[in-house]
């Protein structure tokens, strides 16, 4: 499991990395020598390079990659990379390779102005979350995801690649335009972190080129650059030397390298070609400190860096060393893990990791959110943790674990091979054009792995941990709030911290594992009582001795995936307001316990090394379970299911650190403005009610342990009245089994439960309120509708028009007419319980000389929706983007998963999703004009709006 990456980190891109995953033979034997796929594949030996895929290289310089990939089918995902990032950027181009990615959406040789945007909505395609891009300090990737079941549809997709490779217009007026936007985003990301950020990153960056060369850039540029120098650069540096075409998806490979030997080969090189200088983060052979502060961070971080040359990863024997890291980082988390769920933690979160960082460094990284005016006792608890593995190293029971839970990584993800989504290669190419990094095929990884892993040992993988654990080359960062300035301690203390732990007497770590099994009993076998199934969508119900309904719904969609999700009426809304944060802490505070006979971490441990995992939950009108498993770990999925039923804990030790940590938590939070806001709106929609606006520290001190195990044990007393979901690979012979012996045993009263209306409903009538908190000069609106609302499945497609139409348009009017915001949208949300709700919102970010006229924009695009209705062309861009959807959608069990579920949650038809498209076809302009007049009342709009404190 990877832990919370440090904080401090955040503004940087992650480190793409092959990391590999590994798989244990049964008569694994970790002092084995190595035996390779074959006797020419030795230590020395290049890692093979994915068979499946065509790569090549064209006269002018331009590389493609193309694999054939059938998951999901009639789609192709298409990635053009290249070697340009801000690191290239001269000072009169700061933040240029970024706005040149935006400038490719506004305007290309065979798609001007914003023709590209509209064209693929046409075909489905959403902005955003499919055709989309990035820049960082390296590099600038763009992203096209699109279907190829239409020639025409796929010859213009490498059309546009092809046109973001060398062909932007780049108008001045459409550069003007933009200006707005990049500022927008820009100012989007200000806040604490940035200003901390801006203080501390020439230190974090050895005061590299690389730390004034952040991507957004500076405002004086933005605003004011000659649009000749974004023409230069975009000359100078989009040339196809530099340029890759990724293509994976549901393609004929020689086909389409054909299109790119015919599209791409005339690309031009300049005649004089700017070198293309790889620039360094140097080690200064020297500890460095910082601390910052900031009025509106709201927790203490401390972050212990120590940067090592980087290891590129190219042959046999550095994927092997990779493999020890892997290793290592496992058996060090797992102890932070086991040290955070103590009674007392000494930090909210910790962790420590041996990764890539940048500028041709890595890094062994350890992080720690401290509790309020305890970061001495935050920063010696992690220092102390690396210093005892330092001394004792780790155990073998620690070895063995991490092994085999690498393994079960291993053998899952090449069981599931033939369903890898064409998405996740992609990484994989982009890494080995960009970073000459491995591009294993899924054999190759697996085969490798698999016989690499029984020659690594325990004494290896403790000398990866000491070598990256030195005390050279070593940043200490604290970022706090100004409220703990104080306390803060200097370099001198920190350094007398490192060298009193070093004269501690510290113990080996005891590793603490239990051989009872998980139950204290073996379950009484029930029965199966009826079955019958459900027409259309392949699904079978059946009832249980005990009363327990379970649909099931065998897939192939996965080799070895099984979903498991359980769900009873009731939750919290039947405890009163004193007992409700005793309940609403229940179903996690179990969840973080262990099951049975074996504590919190015993049951972690036991789980090591198996694909399982099932977690109740107690909402506020239900309680459940949900979760997956593989077919080699189902009986401890059930047995976990029947645990959670009959054998359920609140451990002292869980209870003191969860409550312990959430005051923590809640210590500095009034000091960010965006919990002032959010709290602000919580209020005035529901007054001080506890069951929605954010607790307090005298709320958490109402939660009794006793009492909140008796509340979970009331609410899964009686399984009569659950529902159990599961969609999978799993035939119903095996699965029966199963379900008679863990799930028709389970205990029953026969009661009739429903949740009760709370009655906590928001005035049709809406108000305006502003509040003012933060440094920074920018606003946050959010326009809010709530109201009555007619449920049925009709209506349910009309108000998902009208959310994507609205959205289509304020992104046209907002963002690409009137340069105001970086992004913004509409949401549509509905419920059928307690009674028929929705709710309706727009939200954006924009400067405070705007926002009132941003809000007139988004009121006039509404008006215009409820007098006018959305354009054909408009509805029929949501109506193929829903098709599309709808057709990777009902190939993910997660979707059938979810959309049976919510069929007995809602007492809704569950077949209602074979109809879906005849209802599709049923939406029309008049249809979305009626909703847009009937729910979004202009006079009854909730108007939140967020500006700085110096703002009246």
């Amino acid at each position: 499991m990877k832990l919370l990456k440090p904080l401090a980190l955040a503004f940087l891109l992650p480190f793409a990395t092959e990391m590999a995953t590994a798989y244990v033979p049964t008569n694994f034997n970790p002092e084995a020598k190595v035996i390779l796929m074959n006797d020419s594949l030795k230590w020395d030996a290049k890692l093979p390079f994915d068979k499946d895929v065509i790569k090549g290289k064209l006269a002018n310089g331009f590389q493609y990659y193309i694999r054939k990939n059938t998951e999901p089918e009639k789609r192709v995902t298409m990635y053009l990379a290249m070697k340009v990032g801000s690191i290239l950027e001269n000072e009169k181009e700061l933040g240029l390779a970024h706005f040149m990615e935006h400038m490719n959406f506004n305007g290309l040789k065979h798609f001007p102005k914003n023709d590209l945007i509209d064209y693929l909505q046409k075909a489905g395609v959403r902005f955003g979350s499919d055709l989309n891009a990035y820049t960082s300090f390296d590099e600038t990737v763009y992203q096209l995801p699109i279907p190829s079941d239409d020639p025409e549809l796929l010859k213009n997709g490498l059309q546009v690649m092809r046109d973001w490779a060398q062909d932007a217009l780049l108008e001045t007026d459409e550069i003007n335009k933009e200006r707005g936007v990049i500022m927008e985003e820009m100012r989007g990301g200000r806040g604490a972190m940035q200003r901390m950020r801006d203080q501390y990153i020439k230190v974090m960056l050895n005061g590299s080129r690389y730390a004034d060369r952040l991507p957004i850039g500076t405002e004086q540029v933005i605003m004011n650059f000659d649009p000749e120098v974004i023409r230069n650069f975009h000359a100078e540096w989009y040339r196809p030397d530099l340029q890759s075409l990724i293509i994976v998806g549901d393609v004929d490979p020689q086909q389409m390298e054909a299109e790119v030997k015919r599209l791409f080969s005339d690309m031009k090189v300049p005649k004089t070609i700017k070198p293309r200088t790889e620039y360094k983060v140097d080690l200064l052979n020297k500890n460095q400190f910082i601390k910052v502060t900031d009025p509106e961070m709201t927790y203490t971080v401390g972050q212990i860096m120590i940067k090592h040359p980087e290891e590129k990863v190219s042959t046999v024997k550095d994927y092997r060393r990779e493999l020890l890291k892997d290793v290592f980082n496992q058996m060090i988390n797992a102890r932070y893990s086991e040290l955070s769920q103590s009674a007392n933690p000494p930090f909210i979160q910790g962790g420590v990791d041996i990764s890539g960082f940048m500028g041709g460094l890595d890094n062994l990284g350890a992080f720690f959110v401290s509790k309020p005016g305890q970061f001495e006792e935050g920063f010696k608890a992690i220092v102390r943790e690396l210093d005892r593995f330092q001394r004792f190293g780790f155990t073998d029971t620690e070895f063995k674990r991490a092994i085999s839970s690498i393994a079960k990584n291993n053998e899952t993800s090449y069981v599931e091979r033939d369903k890898r989504k064409s998405d996740s290669y992609v990484n994989s190419y982009l890494n080995h054009f960009l970073k000459d990094g491995p591009a294993l095929s899924n054999e190759d990884r697996y085969e490798i792995t698999k016989q690499l892993l029984p020659t690594l040992t325990l004494k290896e993988v403790e000398s990866i941990g000491k070598e990256f654990y030195k005390d050279i080359n070593r940043d200490v960062l604290i970022l706090a709030p100004d409220a703990e300035k104080d306390k803060l301690p200097e370099e001198a203390a920190v350094n007398s911290w490192f060298a009193a732990i070093e004269k501690e007497d510290i113990k080996p770590y005891d590793d603490k594992v239990s051989d009872l099994p998980m139950l204290s009993k073996t379950p009484v076998k029930g029965s199966i009582k009826s079955e019958k199934s459900i027409d259309g969508i392949e699904t079978k119900e059946l009832t249980l001795s005990n009363g327990v309904k379970v649909l099931l719904k065998p897939t192939k969609f996965k080799n070895d995936q099984i979903m498991i999700s359980a769900y009873s009426p009731g939750g919290t809304s039947l405890y009163s307001d004193a007992d409700y944060m005793s309940a609403s802490f229940a179903g996690n505070l179990v969840n973080s316990s262990g099951i049975g006979q074996l504590n919190t971490v015993e049951l972690q441990k036991s789980l090591t090394g198996k694909d399982v995992n099932i977690s109740p939950y107690i909402s506020e009108r239900s309680e459940g379970l949900r979760g997956a498993t593989d077919k080699e770990s189902l009986k401890t999925a059930f047995e976990m299911v029947y645990g959670y039923f009959t054998e359920p804990r609140i451990e002292d030790d869980v209870f003191q650190s969860t409550i312990s940590k959430q005051k923590d938590m809640m210590a500095n939070r009034d000091n960010d403005p965006n919990f002032v806001y959010g709290d602000a709106i919580q209020r005035t929609l529901y007054g001080n009610s506890i069951r929605r606006v954010p607790y307090t520290v005298n709320d958490l001190d109402k939660v009794n342990q006793a009492k909140a195990l008796e509340i979970y044990k009331d609410r899964f007393a009686d399984a009569s009245d659950f529902t159990f979901v599961i969609v999978g690979s799993f035939t119903e012979d095996e699965i029966k089994p199963y379900l008679e012996e863990y799930v028709a045993s389970l205990p029953t009263t026969n009661r009739a439960e429903k949740p009760k209306d709370l009655n906590l409903y928001e005035k049709n009538k809406g108000v305006e309120k502003v509040v003012n908190k933060g440094k920074e000069a920018k606003a946050m609106v959010r326009l809010t509708l709530y109201g009555d609302y007619t449920y049925n499945e009709q209506e349910n497609i009309n108000a998902s028009a009208l959310e994507t139409i609205l959205t289509n348009k304020l992104i046209e009017r907002l963002r690409e007419e009137e340069s105001g915001v970086y992004g913004t949208g509409a949401r549509f949300s509905y419920s059928k319980f307690p009674k028929p709700r929705y709710s309706f919102l727009i939200a954006f970010g924009t400067s405070v000389d705007k926002y009132q006229s941003l809000i007139n924009s988004s009121m006039d695009e509404i008006k215009k929706l409820k007098a006018n209705g959305p354009s054909q062309v408009d509805l029929d861009k949501f109506k193929i983007e829903e098709k599309r959807q709808l057709e990777l959608d009902l190939k993910e069990n997660g979707f059938w998963a979810s959309e049976i579920l919510g069929s007995v949650q809602n007492e809704t038809d569950p077949t209602k999703v074979t109809r879906y498209l005849e209802e599709l076809d049923k939406v029309t302009v008049e249809s979305v004009k009626a909703a847009a007049n009937k729910y979004l009342k202009e006079e009854n709009f909730y108007k939140f709006i967020l500006l700085p404190d110096a703002t009246k």
